[in-house]
Parts: structure tokens; C-alpha cells; sequence
């Protein structure tokens, strides 16, 4: 497997043997930790002070947790560098978080398509409610009956 690294002649040749060998520098190690432990924390406080649904923090707490565990288990994200023929394991978390944000708009979509009928369901009950009430009050006009059907 051959890493390039930006420069125009610069490639270092990775055998299977040293895969093993490959490991994150232990500063970028604990930061990025850090950052998953952050994320997977602040969306369960999220979710406990109801600001965020539990619908919507599957896919946060999911990511958090497999970020986690590349973090931990780095030669599989350099196995799955190879795997998906990129470059670099910096590419492929770009690949992974671009994926991410396809999901999160997928998500979106369903749920902006529900609310959207959900909207339109309502709109004609209203409208259904009003048309009965201006009949209501029609008929009871002749009786002195203050019916009122605005909203």
C-alpha cells in the first residue's frame, strides 16, 4: 500500500507487515477522544433536556461511537483506507463525514415530507371546521345565537 503525503515525489511504501506498525501520533490520539467523548455526551445531555429527539440522535451518537473506535483500532482505518483505494486515512474520514452529511440531510427530508402532509392534513381540517361552523352559525343566526367562527 503506498501513502502519499502532498509533496510531488513523496510516497512511503507500507507493506502488510508493518500495517501493524502505522499508529496516530498520541496527541492528535487524545484530542480526537476527547472530541468523540465530547460529542457523544453533549447529544445524551441534549437529549435529556428534551432539546434534542432520540430519532435524531441515533446517527450523532452512532458516529461518535464509530469514530471512537477508529481512533482506538487505527490500523482499521488504515485497512479501510485501503480498502476504498484513498490516498490517505485523512481522506477517508472526508469520505466518511461527507457520507455522514448525506445521511443527516436524508434524515431531514423524511422528516420535513411528514411534516409538510402533516400540514396539509390540518389546513384541510381547518378549513372543513370553518365551512361547518359558518353553517352552524348560518342556521342559528335567526335565533338571536352569537356563534362566532373566527380563529
Amino acid at each position: 500500500m503506498c501513502i502519499c503525503y502532498g509533496g510531488h515525489n513523496c510516497c512511503v511504501l507500507l507493506e502488510s507487515s508493518h500495517v501493524n506498525e502505522v499508529d496516530m501520533p498520541i496527541k492528535q490520539k487524545i484530542f480526537a477522544l476527547l472530541i468523540c467523548c465530547f460529542v457523544f455526551v453533549f447529544t445524551i445531555n441534549l437529549v435529556r433536556k428534551r432539546k434534542l429527539r432520540e430519532e435524531y440522535s441515533i446517527l450523532w451518537l452512532a458516529t461518535s461511537l464509530l469514530m471512537f473506535v477508529l481512533v482506538i483500532r487505527y490500523e482499521w482505518l488504515v485497512s479501510l483506507t485501503s480498502l476504498i483505494g484513498a490516498g490517505l486515512p485523512t481522506t477517508t474520514l472526508f469520505i466518511c463525514s461527507i457520507i455522514f452529511l448525506m445521511l443527516i440531510a436524508v434524515q431531514f427530508s423524511i422528516k420535513i415530507s411528514s411534516l409538510t402532509d402533516q400540514v396539509k392534513n390540518l389546513a384541510q381540517e381547518n378549513a372543513l371546521l370553518r365551512a361547518a361552523c359558518d353553517e352552524l352559525a348560518d342556521a342559528n343566526k335567526g335565533e338571536g345565537s352569537k356563534v362566532k367562527c373566527d380563529a
